[in-house]
């Protein structure tokens, strides 16, 4: 069986910047379980794994356009302390839910505290960098009508309802 739609993949795999940091891995866990095709995954990696069979691993690097998109310096702003009511201690690297320009939810991150001044950020942290994936494929079966209903992958390794 090869990765396609509607498929449900397992891949064991280690993602590491340039620079060879490791940022994120499956290793000493359970393989990431996604269903192809539905967005699950970043789209350069599953480009990248459609027509792959079990067994197959690769190597892949994936441009910033086809991850977390460019870093966008308009993504960031200041806002003011008082903007954060509720929240009695705020330290860089929080994160709050935001609404951004478009009425849409985002994720914003607090990347500087100047006394009142809160700086911001709405940009993924890894946009704007290319993306190194070692990449194992564990397993692959058809997707239930419910899971493709759903559009992720239910059960072990996958979303839990």
């Amino acid at each position: 069986m090869l990765i396609a739609a509607n498929k449900a993949v397992s891949i064991d795999y280690t993602l590491t910047n340039d620079a060879g940091e490791v940022i994120d891995s499956s290793a000493g866990g359970a393989p990431l379980v996604y269903l192809q095709g539905a967005g699950n995954i970043i789209p350069g990696l599953e480009k990248a794994l459609e027509g792959k069979a079990v067994g197959d691993e690769l190597t892949v690097a994936v441009e910033p356009e086809d991850a977390y998109g460019e870093y966008a310096a308009e993504l960031v702003s200041t806002l003011s302390r008082s903007m954060f009511e509720g929240v009695d201690e705020l330290e860089v690297g929080m994160q709050f839910h935001a609404s951004a320009p478009d009425g849409q939810m985002q994720i914003v991150t607090i990347r500087d505290l100047d006394g009142d001044d809160v700086t911001v950020d709405g940009n993924h942290p890894l946009a704007g960098q290319r993306l190194n994936f070692q990449v194992k494929i564990i397993d692959i079966r058809d997707a239930s009508q419910e899971e493709v209903a759903h559009g992720h992958v239910h059960g072990e390794g996958g979303h839990h309802h």
